[in-house]
């Protein structure tokens, strides 16, 4: 059974081995050292301004997501699932509690590598829409950013 949740502190270490399995795939596609290799410290400093949600398989930790809203855009980033646990509806259902709880957000903003089909696939999938090409964009990565509505803007 799933369960999202909202990550605690003891989370942290199982977050970051969860995300360098999951961004570890793409190494050779890409540099995904900033994502493989971030540091506890990290996700602390991040933990002070951001959300952070994570997916509970069965009692297992398997996925998590972070994000926060400025000017009424949600930033969602790191959307990471564990490996053999990919494709059972994990990121969707994240993605999800993150729509149900940006309750002070009008627009959704997500980036991903560029050539990642089944994240392409899961956000249009998702009601997303490409919004942005970012060639070379962060640590010489490029990106397709998408963005979702969720109500008019003011």
């Amino acid at each position: 059974m799933l369960t999202i949740r909202r990550a605690r502190e003891q989370d942290f270490a199982d977050i970051l081995k969860i995300q360098a399995e999951a961004f570890g795939e793409y190494q050779g596609l890409y540099d995904v050292n900033a994502w493989t290799k971030e540091t506890l410290e990290n996700i602390n400093l991040d933990a002070r301004d951001k959300l952070i949600l994570v997916a509970e398989w069965e009692g297992m930790l398997v996925g998590s997501v972070r994000f926060w809203v400025v000017a009424g855009v949600c930033v969602i980033r790191l959307l990471s699932v564990k490996p053999g646990y990919q494709g059972r509806g994990i990121g969707k259902a994240l993605m999800r509690e993150i729509e149900r709880q940006a309750t002070d957000a009008h627009k959704l903003y997500v980036c991903t590598m560029l050539r990642t089909s089944r994240n392409t696939t899961l956000f249009l999938g998702l009601g997303y829409r490409p919004e942005s090409v970012l060639p070379d964009h962060y640590h010489h990565t490029d990106f397709i950013c998408f963005s979702k509505y969720l109500k008019p803007a003011s």
